[in-house]
């Protein structure tokens, strides 16, 4: 008896042991998927990188960055509406987001219903900004030239029905320019267009041009918030510059595919949480001009809607639209 009863319980050891190294074994092949809707060196890519080791160490995982470019944003996202529920499935979405779904006549994939909101990155606002050595210095100047020389200015964009795109588009229609638009593959190549020379306008994440300030080769104009921006208190608003009112910015958020349960959105919502408090990570989110708060699941999702309403307003006061 005492010898079965000792059989048995190194039998439920090692059972024990076994159960033990393949859920240790599970969690270590995990891979968490963040996708960037936009090219290498986009401002999604620069946030995504900023962050994801410590969240793949936090959760146990290989959090991995994956560029699926392609059409605004929209290739990538819809690649993820159609990934399974699992959590291992997330894209790093912003403005354009919710601006492609008015802006595209075909879409595929709704972007409310076809989403679950995980976390709430920060905010980010936009500058347009200008060569240095175009004669531009200010906004004013800018809309001078543009309006000297209808039809002939450029500006260059991350891409059709991005929020780079639409940013300026909107500020085209609100001071009545005609400046044309030059899409590139991402918020990096548009700014290179910039420094370049080669295009005279670009309204780019605050992110995009951080690393410009005091640079000879480019202008910083005007922000597009609602107030200055903390990262760049000597550049004045558009709304400052003559144009009151006019204000576009953009939050950033981890989105996964519909249906994922609760409890996984609330575990990688705490996760990315605990990774934002982190002070290399804020510091390193500083760098990049975002602007971290501190946002619930739900508050993120009604976050989501009200934007929704709000880039239907900026698609139609741009009048751009693409089939």
């Amino acid at each position: 008896m005492t010898a079965c009863l000792a059989r048995l319980v190194r039998t439920c050891a090692i059972v024990l042991l076994l159960s033990a190294a393949a859920t240790a074994l599970a969690q270590a092949q995990r891979v968490i998927r963040i996708v960037v809707p936009f090219g290498t060196g986009a401002v999604q890519d620069t946030v995504a990188r900023a962050f994801n080791n410590e969240l793949g160490t936090l959760l146990g995982a290989s959090v991995v960055v994956e560029n699926r470019a392609g059409a605004g944003g929209t290739v990538g996202t819809a690649y993820v509406a159609k990934a399974p529920a699992d959590g291992n499935t997330l894209v790093l979405a912003a403005a354009s987001h919710n601006i492609a779904g008015h802006l595209y006549a075909k879409l595929g994939y709704d972007p409310i219903k076809d989403f679950s909101g995980v976390a709430y990155l920060g905010n980010s606002g936009y500058v347009i900004v200008a060569p240095g050595n175009a004669g531009i210095n200010t906004l004013a100047d800018l809309v001078r030239e543009a309006k000297a020389r209808p039809g002939q200015l450029n500006y260059a964009s991350a891409g059709n029905g991005s929020a780079t795109h639409l940013g300026m588009a909107s500020f085209n229609a609100r001071a009545g320019l005609n400046l044309q638009h030059i899409p590139m593959k991402s918020t990096g190549d548009a700014v290179n267009e910039v420094l370049a020379g080669r295009v005279q306008a670009v309204t780019s994440a605050t992110i995009g041009v951080m690393q410009f300030k005091g640079d000879a080769r480019m202008r910083l104009l005007a922000t597009t918030g609602k107030s200055r921006s903390k990262f760049l208190p000597d550049v004045p608003t558009v709304a400052e510059s003559g144009y009151p009112g006019f204000q576009f910015d953009s939050w950033m958020g981890l989105l996964a595919p519909a249906g994922l349960p609760r409890a996984e959105v609330d575990r990688l919502n705490a996760a990315v949480q605990k990774v934002l408090a982190d002070p290399v990570v804020q510091e390193r989110f500083a760098r990049l001009g975002l602007e971290q708060a501190v946002v619930g699941v739900d508050a993120f999702q009604a976050l989501l809607r009200s934007d929704w309403d709000s880039a239907g307003v900026i698609v139609k006061a741009s009048g751009a639209k693409i089939d």
